[in-house]
């Protein structure tokens, strides 16, 4: 069955056809493999038709040829789904937002899609430390807002944040914006819980921040994409929000100009530096005439540069700012440069400049 029709105005390159290993051995799907996956987890939860968004990936440049999806809600499904396919030799491929940009969460061939999406509760928060606790399919902005009344952030921030899940952040080790902060997203992760493709649960979930017994098996799955385990749920150390936001962005003639600003950034603004980004006149051009996104600018330039800071004390770090900005200026760094506390504003243009190209 070919679920994959013309999707918008861009084509569409089926997986199967590509130099891919060959489907191998595995099992093809049956209709009592479909029975078997019912009595599992329910037969709302097993679906056969309109599968095109677990087939697609999130740009519509890929599409393989499921034919199932299955979406457990519990640890024990999960457990469950994978014993039968290990036992049945059916492939899986586990699949959490689906907002990956190299197809990886799409299936290949006829994979058994695994989808997270319903294991989406928030089990535990300790107010006091900013330990958080949560299944694979929570959705990093749900719990980015689940944290922040409590005085916490997520470290991670994406611009796919209201679609990606933390499971599947995590098993594709998401940079994210604010690496330069607060670090990999592996640096916050207490614990996790894993089905090995054997069904077996890997409990190695902890609320402890200084741990130092034995093997760090935890790290082994951050990264591996589904290929060693599913991830099930995650413990998070989360840092305290800042109450003090900035956002610049500025001009420059030349990418050694950037690379000078982010210099003179980590250099000057320490401490407080929670963001850095760049971009180039085409990716400012195609934001633009795509998205309907205004530049802060009027003339258009080669480059430009963004930088974020994030910090407790609003009159220190607009004092440290101004005195960056000054620097760039004074060594004509820049040409051109706009300050703003819309942080999605400068956020969004460089973010979507990136997904454009």
């Amino acid at each position: 069955m070919n679920v994959c029709r013309y999707l918008g105005r861009r084509s569409v390159r089926h997986l199967s056809t590509t130099p891919y290993p060959n489907r191998s051995d595995f099992a093809v799907l049956t209709d009592k493999d479909i029975r078997a996956f019912e009595e599992i987890v329910g037969p709302s939860r097993v679906k056969g038709e309109d599968l095109e968004h677990y087939n697609k990936d999130w740009l519509n440049t890929v599409c393989g040829h499921s034919e199932l999806v299955v979406t457990p809600v519990t640890v024990d499904q999960v457990s469950q789904v994978l014993r039968y396919c290990d036992t049945r030799r059916l492939a899986v491929v586990p699949q959490g937002g689906n907002t990956g940009l190299v197809g990886g969460s799409n299936p290949v061939y006829d994979e058994v899609v695994l989808s997270l999406e319903k294991l989406n509760r928030i089990n535990y928060m300790d107010t006091v430390s900013g330990v958080v606790e949560c299944e694979a399919g929570v959705i990093l902005q749900s719990l980015s807002d689940y944290v922040s009344p409590h005085g916490f952030t997520v470290p991670l921030d994406l611009g796919a944040r209201g679609t990606c899940q933390i499971g599947g952040n995590l098993a594709t080790h998401a940079g994210g914006l604010r690496v330069i902060r607060y670090g990999q997203l592996r640096a916050s992760v207490l614990g996790l819980r894993v089905v090995l493709p054997n069904g077996r649960v890997l409990d190695n979930m902890s609320r402890m921040r200084k741990d130092n017994t034995g093997y760090d098996l935890k790290q082994l799955f951050i990264g591996s994409e589904g290929t060693l385990g599913v991830i099930t749920d995650v413990s998070l150390l989360l840092p305290y929000s800042s109450s003090s936001h900035n956002t610049a962005l500025f001009a420059c003639l030349s990418y050694q100009d950037v690379v000078s600003c982010y210099r003179q950034a980590r250099k000057d603004l320490g401490e407080i530096v929670s963001a850095c980004e760049f971009m180039d006149s085409m990716c400012m051009n195609t934001v633009q005439e795509k998205l309907g996104l205004s530049s802060p600018f009027t003339e258009l330039y080669p480059f430009y540069f963004l930088v974020e800071t994030s910090g407790s004390n609003e009159e220190h770090d607009n004092a440290k700012l101004e005195s960056f900005m000054n620097k760039l200026f004074e060594n004509e760094l820049c040409v051109d440069g706009v300050v703003g506390r819309n942080i999605e504003i400068f956020i969004s243009l460089s973010y979507h400049s990136f997904i454009n190209l």
